[in-house]
């Protein structure tokens, strides 16, 4: 065990645990933010995707040893009111069907219009790939981040 002091949503967290642990179950069991989900444990499904400073990264496979003081993001932590762009966006294109895999989508796209503010569809597609959507809402994703990229706050 080791202790660990990490920024999480802005929030300084203590934690205890085995430096080979997988973040995405310090932020579920650890700091009890539970709306990172796991998926499929081996960073192929994109459920548990955080921001790692700016950058989306898979919780799974991501451990507590290696954050060093990069600041974490979860979906808890995008907005404090659910009012950033590609979250207003995902209800104005009524994207959510079961669910499941919408806050990784989310931080996904996040990171993506952060650094492509006016990407092509083919971008999206190409930054989306790695992010499976059980319900196949592909189309209704695509045309979110279209339209975050679009307003005046993305």
């Amino acid at each position: 065990m080791a202790n660990y002091t990490l920024n999480i949503n802005g929030v300084q967290q203590e934690i205890d645990v085995d430096p080979s642990t997988p973040m995405l179950w310090v932020l579920r069991d650890h700091i009890k933010l539970v709306g990172t989900k796991y998926g499929c444990g081996i960073a192929q499904c994109g459920a548990c995707t955080i921001h790692l400073g700016d950058d989306a990264v898979r919780s799974c496979q991501l451990t507590v040893s290696s954050v060093g003081e990069k600041p974490i993001t979860t979906i808890e932590g995008l907005s404090e009111n659910g009012d950033h762009p590609v979250q207003k966006a995902w209800l104005e294109e009524d994207v959510y069907q079961c669910g499941y895999c919408q806050a990784g989508q989310i931080m996904n796209a996040s990171a993506f219009l952060k650094s492509n503010s006016n990407p092509t569809e083919a971008e999206i597609e190409t930054a989306m790939n790695g992010n499976i959507c059980r319900c196949g809402t592909y189309t209704r994703i695509k045309k979110a981040i279209m339209r975050a990229a679009t307003s005046e706050n993305a």
